[in-house]
């Protein structure tokens, strides 16, 4: 259904993985317009301020946006749907979405549960076919490894046999270790996976990223900005004022000491981003791209403005005096965890 052509401005793109899609660096990520409630959200968000930033982020040249079946437990995959209705076949951007998080319907504030069975898949798939208005999706995702004991190779074989089925086009992994790639890629090829990375969360780059270049497997990075502590932009005391709902104020990255260390990292991008004319977001976002590996890096955005203050992102390459002045940044610091710089 989607060909994302057409885009009122021309981004570069890359081709992903073996799929036959050729994505943009950067795509419009959609966890935090499911709202805040819900047991992982970001707080109050208003949907008329989503829909316009997900069409600001077309008309920009993005071509595609990553949601899941439980950002606002079925409500962000609803707030897609809504923004694409008026923009033409060939005009729209890959749809991507994720399954395997089951909730409970009358406890918005109990974690989902981690399900793999295939029965329950097959009902996921169907109703975010509905939710998001589509008669495939171009890219399904299994969210996190299951808990509930199905193996890797069972809820795999379920995702593949989508993909046959012409219900998906493309099918994916996220959150999966190099052990759990390996399992999967025996019975059928992993077009993707989804991992979170950025200059705080780096601990991918050693297994994970090699891994999924070797095999051909597209990898689109989420939380490149480590969810706003590399935007330049964040604070302590906005830290201190993060609401209840927002599952960032009980995460611990968030507090104390590791708080310091990140807002010091970040302050590090400063000079980056100056001598590139952009921002420091730009310049957190670019890092992840830099890596061999990563075809794409998954950016939120809840407004118009927040779009137009990373998209930089998808043109700027850093240079390597660049990613030394960062990994100078982080041994410093001693912000997160993982490799420093990339061997390129």
């Amino acid at each position: 259904m989607s060909t994302a052509t057409g885009a009122a401005t021309a981004l570069s793109t890359r081709r992903f993985g073996r799929t036959d899609m050729e994505i943009t660096r950067v795509g419009f990520g959609a966890w935090a317009i499911g709202g805040g409630d819900w047991a992982v959200g970001w707080g109050a968000q208003d949907d008329r301020d989503s829909v316009a930033a997900i069409r600001h982020a077309i008309e920009r040249g993005i071509n595609w946006i990553d949601t899941a079946a439980v950002y606002g437990l079925g409500h962000s995959e609803e707030v897609v749907r809504q923004a694409l209705a008026d923009i033409p076949a060939d005009r729209r951007p890959y749809v991507f979405t994720k399954c395997g998080l089951i909730w409970d319907e009358n406890d918005r504030k109990a974690l989902p549960l981690r399900i793999g069975a295939r029965a329950s898949i097959r009902r996921e798939v169907e109703n975010s076919l509905r939710r998001l208005g589509v008669e495939r999706i171009d890219l399904y995702q299994m969210h996190w490894p299951a808990e509930d004991g199905t193996p890797v190779e069972d809820y795999w074989q379920t995702l593949l046999d989508l993909k046959k089925e012409g219900k998906v086009r493309a099918v994916g992994l996220s959150n999966h270790k190099v052990d759990q790639l390996e399992k999967a890629e025996r019975l059928g090829h992993v077009d993707t996976l989804q991992p979170p990375f950025s200059a705080i969360r780096r601990d991918v780059a050693a297994a994970e990223l090699p891994w999924c270049a070797a095999h051909q497997t597209g990898v689109i990075v989420y939380s490149p900005m480590q969810s706003g502590l590399l935007t330049g932009r964040f604070t302590a005391q906005r830290a201190g004022a993060l609401p209840a709902n927002d599952w960032r104020s009980r995460n611990p990255e968030f507090s104390g000491e590791k708080l310091m260390r990140n807002l010091t990292l970040a302050d590090a991008f400063r000079p980056i981003a100056e001598r590139h004319g952009t921002s420091v977001a730009t310049v957190a976002v670019a890092w992840t791209l830099a890596w061999p590996g990563v075809t794409g890096a998954i950016v939120g955005a809840r407004s118009p403005e927040q779009v137009d203050g990373w998209l930089d992102a998808a043109r700027i390459e850093l240079t390597r005096e660049d990613l030394a002045a960062i990994a100078a940044a982080i041994a410093e610091t001693g912000a997160g965890a993982g490799p420093q710089m990339p061997a390129v």
